[in-house]
Parts: C-alpha cells; structure tokens; sequence
C-alpha cells in the first residue's frame, strides 16, 4: 500500500506551521510516506505576509514553499502535490485539483462570498474537502457547514480529538459525502497522531487522488505520530 498525508503546512508561509519545507519532507520520508499535498494557508488564511502588496506578488510568496518541496521531494524520493486550505473565521476547506496557473488567473475569488468562491471552485473542477468540519476553540465563535458548497469531509483529523472526528463522519454519512482524512500537521512528530490514505497504486497527479477517492479506493489510516 501507498501511504499520503493530505493535509500538511509549512513555514514560512503559514504562520503557524513550526518546521520548514525540508524538515517537514525529511519527517514524513523517515515514516514510510510515499507522498504529502502541501495545504498551506490561503490568502484568506493564517499567511505570514503583507497583505497590502500586490495579488500576484501575495501568490508568488505563497507557491514558494510548495516549488521548494517539490524539488526537494525529487530529491529525496517524495511526491510532493498541491493544495490549499481556504478560511472562513474557522471554517476551513482543503482544495485540491486547481493549478498554480488557475489561481494567477481568478484574483476574484479574494472578493466573493465563501459559499460562491467553493461552488466557483468546483465549477472549475476543484475538488472541495471540508477540513475538520466540528472544531471546537476559543476562536471559534460557532460551527458553519457547506455541505452543498463541498464534496467531502475530513473525517479524521490528527489535530481533533476522537469526539469531533466522529461527528464530522456522522456529517459526512448524513449529506452523503465523501470521505477523507489527513494530520493537519503544523507540528511534525508533536501533533496527537498522523492521519491520511492509504492506496494500492501509486498516485501520480492531483487527479489521481480525486478519483481514487470518489471511486473509494482509499483507505483511511492513523497511526503515532511520535518520532523516533
């Protein structure tokens, strides 16, 4: 089996990830990891960026970390893909499937209204994940679901106690959604565990991930994250 972590940040371009693009791919090729989507911070999100300067200059600074990690994933053996986690005052969407290209060419999407901006997103051939859909904080001031805006749910989230995850799969199981899972790693080995998919093929593209999971060929795995 192939083994992938969908959901993974990095600094400096997320604010509140602690490691860098080498030490975060250095982690998860010492655990066994065939391949990471690099999910940092959005525009809309915890960037750690002047948001005064220009969009294209915000999207230069923004790929920049996820150019670093796949050259150093070709480097060391690691498949690097690419995502995004959008953010909605603590509501937040992992979207995979749209290229670099795409987001230099709708700089409109920092003007829409969140609900717009996913069913725009999908339009366009996202596919649109609602990350760790039943997290509770002190920031948070109360739970928003899409789940006509989305087309899954994370339903394991390695940063979300075991009472959250099993709503957020009720969540999913009611609105007939599908089903994904990842670490949401900031942390490294410090995050309560690792999550994501297992497949019996290599992926070899974003779209290879999208289909495997609407075809329910993925496999959703946890497992210690502590390193060794």
């Amino acid at each position: 089996m192939y083994k992938y972590e969908t959901h993974v940040h990095t600094k400096p371009v997320s604010r509140c990830a602690h490691f860098t693009v080498q030490e975060v791919l250095d982690f998860y090729k010492k655990k066994g990891y065939d391949g990471i989507f690099l999910t940092n911070h959005f525009l809309c999100g915890n960037i750690n960026i002047n948001f005064d300067i220009p969009y294209k200059e915000k999207l230069d600074f923004y790929f920049s970390d996820y150019h670093e990690a796949v050259a150093y994933g070709a480097k060391i053996g690691l498949k690097v893909f690419l995502g995004v986690e959008l953010s909605y005052k603590g509501t937040d969407f992992l979207i995979y499937g749209l290229s670099e290209e795409w987001y230099y060419n709708h700089p409109e999407i920092m003007d829409m209204k969140k609900s717009d901006e996913l069913s725009f997103m999908m339009d366009e051939g996202a596919f649109v994940v609602h990350a760790h859909p039943m997290r509770e904080a002190k920031y948070i001031d109360h739970i928003r679901l899409f789940p006509r805006c989305v087309h899954g749910v994370e339903v394991v989230n390695g940063c979300r106690t075991d009472f959250e995850n099993a709503m957020a799969e009720n969540y999913a199981d009611n609105y007939n959604l599908f089903k994904s899972a990842g670490s949401d790693n900031h942390f490294n080995g410090s995050v309560l565990c690792l999550a994501g998919i297992k497949t019996k093929t290599p992926l070899m593209s974003e779209e290879d991930f999208i289909t495997t999971i609407k075809n329910g060929k993925a496999e959703i795995f946890t497992e210690k994250s502590e390193e060794k």
